[in-house]
C-alpha cells in the first residue's frame, strides 16, 4: 500500500505565510517551521540549563517542526483573520483538527500513534514552549522585513513583541535578551 503522509509534508514549502502582507522576500512553511524548531530547542535548552528545567528540547524541536502542518490542507490563515473573534477562532480549530486527522490518515497504522502525539502533544509547557518559538519566528520575519525598508511589518512586529512580552517566560526572556538583536544587524555585523 502507498501512503501520502511525507510527499504531503513536502507540499509545506508551496504554502506561502503573511499572505495579506507585501513583502520584500516571501516565506514558505518549511522555513518558518525549521526556523521555529530551532528555537523551540533553544528555549528548551536554555530553561535547562539556566532555569534547572527539564525539557526534552529534541521533542520540542519536533513538535515544532510539524506544528503548522495542517496548512498544507488549510492554507495559513491570517492572523488578525483568525483570531477576530471567538467563533472564527473556534471554527478555525475545528478545522485544524479535522485537517490534522485527514493527514494522519495518509499514514501506515504501526506509524499513527507516533505522529498522533506529534500532531496532538499532551505536554502542555512545551505546547507553550513551540507557540512561544512560532512568535519569535514571527517577530524575526517582522525585524527582517523592517530591516528591509518594507515598513508593512511594524505594526505586525509592535504586536508580536507585546504578544512575547505577554507570555512571562524566563526563557523567552533570555533568548529575547540576548539573541534576538542580532536579526537587525547585517552578516558582516554579525560575523565579527
Amino acid at each position: 500500500m502507498k501512503h501520502h503522509f511525507f510527499s504531503l509534508l513536502s507540499r509545506m514549502k508551496y504554502i506561502n505565510r503573511w499572505g495579506l502582507m507585501r513583502s520584500t522576500h516571501p516565506e514558505n512553511l518549511s522555513e518558518h517551521s525549521l526556523e521555529t524548531a530551532i528555537i523551540a530547542h533553544a528555549l528548551c535548552l536554555i530553561n535547562n540549563k539556566r532555569l534547572g528545567g527539564n525539557l526534552n528540547a529534541e521533542k520540542a524541536a519536533v513538535l515544532a517542526m510539524y506544528h503548522d502542518s495542517t496548512e498544507i490542507f488549510t492554507g495559513d490563515m491570517p492572523t488578525p483573520v483568525k483570531y477576530d473573534n471567538e467563533q472564527i477562532k473556534a471554527v478555525y480549530k475545528q478545522i485544524e483538527t479535522a485537517a490534522a486527522e485527514k493527514l494522519l490518515s495518509f499514514l501506515p497504522d504501526d506509524l499513527k500513534g507516533e505522529y498522533s502525539e506529534i500532531f496532538n502533544p499532551q505536554d502542555e509547557y512545551l505546547k507553550k514552549i513551540v507557540k512561544a518559538a512560532d512568535k519569535i519566528s514571527a517577530l524575526i520575519k517582522c525585524i527582517e522585513e523592517g530591516k528591509m525598508g518594507n515598513d508593512e511589518f511594524r505594526v505586525a512586529g509592535d504586536c508580536t513583541r507585546k504578544l512575547i512580552k505577554e507570555l512571562n517566560m524566563p526563557e523567552v526572556e533570555i533568548f529575547m535578551s540576548e539573541f534576538s538583536g542580532s536579526y537587525g544587524l547585517t552578516l558582516d555585523e554579525q560575523s565579527r
